[in-house]
């Protein structure tokens, strides 16, 4: 693995740099679980589509950037440096957007990818059901094919930006008669369809970032299904790898999290206290490793093989890594801890929020007992618990 940078890398690394200094937004943008913060954060998708960098790791062909995953990495290395807004659109560029790439039509390709990279329509993922959550394979949302089209029914659950969306991506089971991941396809439905509820699911902070998505009799052409009728499963797996392998530059935000328990020490006035220097200094060494780990993912990439099952290893250290480090900073504000609202020298409200986040991250992007089984089934070799 090659660790040092090469000057046309360094060179792209110091434009990216000077770009973001130039454009990154003073002030915090609202929240993009907000009308006003999806507004915002729709603006300043459009800046960074404007400047080439929406999607740097598609292909030019598809309106990417066509760059290698050292650029990619560099360049989300100066974006969670330069505290960039989070990305709005990351379903449809990060998961969705590959996923098309990667199974879609032509036709399928043409219609949806430009619209991704302008952040001109916004994307969720309905997966999620309450009766398939660790278990993707056990979903029970019905699509029957009627003429031209499929008639859905059924109800996802946990459906990020399901309030501003234009469009879900969704697995369903196109065959009854199939069980488990067997009779499943992958299907594109757009959000103002007829027979399409939501209900919000709201959050301690007040606000819905989620929703129930209820489905009832909603009509969607089956030319939306990506990939072939009844192979989902192998779809869904390449989207969940995308979701879960390919935060190249992650381990920078969590990086900066660990130099901001620095900070909160001082500002707490415990920086001399072992206790809390030995829990951040081994925050610190675990943050190094997840970066050096990265380069290699990011070297491996390049070389042109594929992460494979390692992407359930990588969505597994950065989700325990992530509580591990806001539960340092909780251990930091001491009795603090306690309040809702920075009302102490200390933001206790931010690491608060994520608190919650990091918690929620070990659920999302499947179970981390998933990525357990995955790591020592296919990657270990250990046997299957019998059924």
């Amino acid at each position: 693995m090659e660790l040092a940078y090469s000057d046309p890398e360094l060179a792209f690394r110091d434009e990216v740099r000077d770009w973001l200094v130039d454009n990154v937004p003073t002030h915090p943008l609202p929240p993009p679980y907000t009308a006003e913060g999806v507004a915002a954060h729709r603006e300043w998708e459009k800046a960074l589509y404007t400047a080439g960098y929406s999607a740097l790791h598609w292909p030019q062909e598809y309106g990417g950037g066509g760059a290698d995953f050292m650029r990619q990495m560099l360049f989300d290395e100066e974006y969670h440096r330069a505290a960039a807004p989070q990305r709005l659109n990351r379903l449809a560029l990060g998961l969705v957007g590959p996923t098309l790439i990667e199974f879609g039509t032509t036709e399928q390709k043409r219609r949806w990818l430009p619209g991704m990279l302008s952040c001109d329509e916004l994307w969720c993922q309905g997966f999620s059901e309450p009766g398939a959550g660790s278990d993707l394979s056990a979903v029970r949302t019905r699509a029957v094919p009627d003429g031209d089209d499929f008639v859905l029914n059924g109800q996802k659950i946990w459906t990020s930006l399901s309030a501003f969306a234009d469009w879900m991506f969704a697995l369903v089971r196109t065959d009854p008669s199939q069980t488990r991941h067997r009779g499943l396809s992958y299907i594109v439905l757009p959000m103002d369809s007829a027979g399409i509820e939501l209900r919000p699911i709201r959050q301690l902070h007040g606000e819905p970032g989620f929703s129930e998505v209820f489905l009832t009799d909603v009509r969607v052409p089956a030319k939306n299904v990506i990939g072939e009728i009844g192979d989902g499963w192998r779809v869904a797996m390449a989207t969940l790898g995308y979701e879960r392998g390919t935060g190249l530059g992650n381990h920078v935000r969590l990086s900066n999290d660990v130099r901001q328990l620095v900070d909160l020490a001082k500002r707490m006035g415990v920086a001399d206290d072992p206790v809390h220097r030995n829990e951040i200094a081994s925050r610190f060494a675990e943050a190094e490793l997840f970066r050096r780990y990265m380069q290699h993912i990011a070297s491996q990439l390049a070389a042109g093989n594929g992460v494979g099952s390692r992407s359930s290893l990588v969505k597994l250290y950065w989700s325990e890594l992530d509580s591990r480090i806001q539960e340092t900073a909780l251990q930091i504000l001491g009795p603090y801890a306690e309040l809702s609202a920075p009302q102490t020298c200390a933001d206790g409200a931010g690491f608060h929020r994520r608190y919650w986040h990091a918690r929620a991250s070990r659920i999302f992007a499947g179970t981390n007992e998933i990525q357990r089984n995955i790591i020592g089934e296919r990657l270990l070799g250990l046997p299957r618990e019998p059924r």
